[in-house]
């Protein structure tokens, strides 16, 4: 049972600093009842003609998306598909991931939406504890599942290739180009493809199909896994159905016609749902990027011209270094987003110039979110923004910044542990009562409150200001030390490119910190660990100042972008300044 289905206590008001960004109208709004699945429908209604989904040469329009939508669900019934039940989509950002999951929305079944990079050991674990009863899955990678697949309860595993949806003649070229590249998978009774999936429903007959509303389980999302263990987090329709209502009050120039360039992969709650649901919600269309070239970032704008762009900051450090396309024009941008990791004031700052070089009066503004809350929380947008912010709370959502292990709420500008109330926050922890309860807790102000972990403060205006994890708070000589401000710090001296700083154990300083760095290019060898830790000396106080520097020639990412605090932190390689 849910924590809001057994809390009944009287509820006090909280305190909403930002409440007056917003009109009394928008505070107000009330989530219809219904699914994701007749959300994208109602816009098919409104916008037959308008293109839903653009994938390489491909133009879905809404009446054609919702046609293939609607098959597609008539064939997961006939495979005995009901209300409840978990289909794992393994799949990149293709336009069958999201036929797919919205075909099972339809029937009221859960999509568990898993990274096709996951280890063989991670995929099998994930189709055992959600329980899925079918797998909808890349061919390319029918290897990691070789092995596994029959220990599972999975069925049937339907596999859908990259060039499905592309002309005959890309298709052709796509599958002269993977001659020999990956393993095949068999023709037995425990596979078929996608073109064969989709016949199971082209005649069979439309039935009434049950509405069902805001509370029904839609997907299965899952928390990063660079610290502690892998969590399946279980979102409702609601959550989509609200965070689709707030980028509209918030994003007030996205029209419908205009298009999202969806870089973030659909097993990302923030790509899924800010990328690819929002967008088909508003009447816009999604531009599926199915593998990401950072080297080509520049030429992916030329040639799709989104409206609007979300990303991690290290896409935007690889724009900023792409110099493939001249007179580039990014007039046509009118929002640029940074989150799920800092954006520090440098390349804030640099972004900002490579868009007014390019003749864009668009700036990059910054988010802040998480799975558990269906990835966005908060948002900085047009003129409710402040530099270094992460904004303020997205219409719908509350933030309390607390003394972290108490409940007690912080003054403005002091640092705490950031708290979220909302109403798309997760039902919880698939089969982990325990966790849920850990992350989802009642205060003593009778509102349910999602514990991020993370660290920020709260300024007099509502505006939010991310200072990293708690987790990577470094505690040195009993002094509080955030890595993200040595960061920002080092990243300001002319020969660096990038940051990250990391704490290790110290004997009696319990730890201290060490800084990793890239330099920039034609820099190496002309500034020296001496140069750079005596500006340190200079800009930061003496117990922030790392103990050790390391210089590498790019720092390890997760499989997300965002850098990977795990592998640094057991970083034993070779300094490259010393090779």
């Amino acid at each position: 049972m849910s924590i809001f289905d057994v809390f009944r206590k009287k509820k006090k008001k909280i305190p909403a600093p930002w409440a007056k960004y917003y009109t009394k109208e928008e505070l107000n709004y009330k989530i219809p009842n219904i699914s994701l699945y007749e959300q994208v429908r109602l816009s098919s209604i409104k916008y037959p003609k308008f293109l839903a989904i653009k994938y390489m040469n491909k133009k879905i329009t809404y009446q054609d998306f919702v046609k293939k939508i609607d098959q597609a669900s008539r064939s997961f019934k006939s495979l005995g598909i009901r209300k409840g039940d978990v289909v794992t989509i393994c799949m990149p950002n293709l336009p069958e991931a999201l036929i797919t999951f919205y075909a099972l929305n339809k029937l009221g079944a859960i999509g568990n939406m898993l990274h096709p990079l996951s280890a063989e050991e991670e995929i099998k674990q994930s189709l055992i504890s959600t329980k899925s009863k079918y797998m909808v899955f890349v061919d390319m990678f029918y290897d990691k599942i070789e092995n596994i697949i029959r220990e599972t309860k999975v069925k049937k595993v339907i596999f859908v290739c990259p060039a499905d949806s592309l002309n005959i003649i890309m298709r052709t070229g796509y599958h002269i180009k993977q001659i020999g590249k990956y393993k095949k998978y068999p023709h037995d009774e425990l596979f078929m493809n996608w073109r064969q999936f989709m016949r199971l429903g082209k005649h069979m007959k439309e039935e009434t199909y049950v509405k069902y509303g805001k509370n029904t389980p839609a997907v299965i999302l899952h928390s990063g896994g660079t610290s502690g263990k892998p969590k399946n987090v279980v979102i409702q329709n609601r959550a989509f159905i609200l965070a689709a209502y707030q980028e509209k009050v918030q994003m007030k120039r996205l029209h419908a016609g205009d298009c999202c360039l969806a870089i973030m992969p659909n097993f990302h709650g923030f790509g899924l749902s800010v990328l690819m649901h929002t967008p088909l919600a508003l009447g816009c269309y999604s531009i599926l990027i199915p593998q990401f070239d950072a080297k080509k970032f520049d030429t992916l704008f030329k040639k799709t011209r989104p409206t609007c762009v979300l990303g991690v900051p290290t896409l935007y450090e690889a724009l900023i270094s792409c110099h493939n396309e001249k007179n580039l024009d990014l007039s046509f941008l009118k929002y640029v987003v940074s989150g799920g990791d800092i954006l520090t004031e440098g390349l804030e700052k640099s972004v900002n110039e490579y868009f007014r070089k390019h003749n864009c009066d668009a700036i990059i503004t910054q988010g802040y979110g998480l799975s558990e809350a269906l990835a966005a929380v908060t948002l900085a947008c047009d003129d409710v923004n402040k530099s270094g912010s992460v904004g303020i709370p997205l219409v719908g959502n509350h933030i309390k910044i607390i003394d972290p292990g108490t409940e007690e709420t912080l003054p403005y500008g002091e640092v705490g542990e950031i708290v979220v109330n909302g109403k798309a926050l997760m039902m919880g922890y698939l089969n982990d009562e325990s966790e849920t309860n850990e992350a989802l807790r009642i205060h003593k102000d009778g509102h349910v409150w999602l514990h991020t972990g993370d660290l920020g403060y709260m300024d007099e205006d509502g505006f939010i200001f991310y200072k990293g994890r708690q987790k990577r708070m470094i505690i040195t000589s009993g002094y509080n030390v955030y890595p993200n401000h040595i960061e920002e710090v080092i990243e300001a001296h002319p020969a660096v490119l990038q940051c990250s700083v990391i704490g290790v154990p110290h004997p009696y300083k319990q730890e201290v910190p060490k800084a990793f760095i890239v330099l920039k290019s034609g820099y190496h060898g002309l500034f020296t660990k001496t140069d750079i830790k005596n500006y340190c000396k200079k800009n930061l106080a003496k117990y922030m100042v790392p103990y050790e520097f390391v210089f590498r020639k790019q720092l390890p990412k997760t499989k997300l972008g965002k850098v990977d605090f795990q592998k640094l932190k057991s970083d034993i390689g070779v300094d490259d300044d010393d090779e």
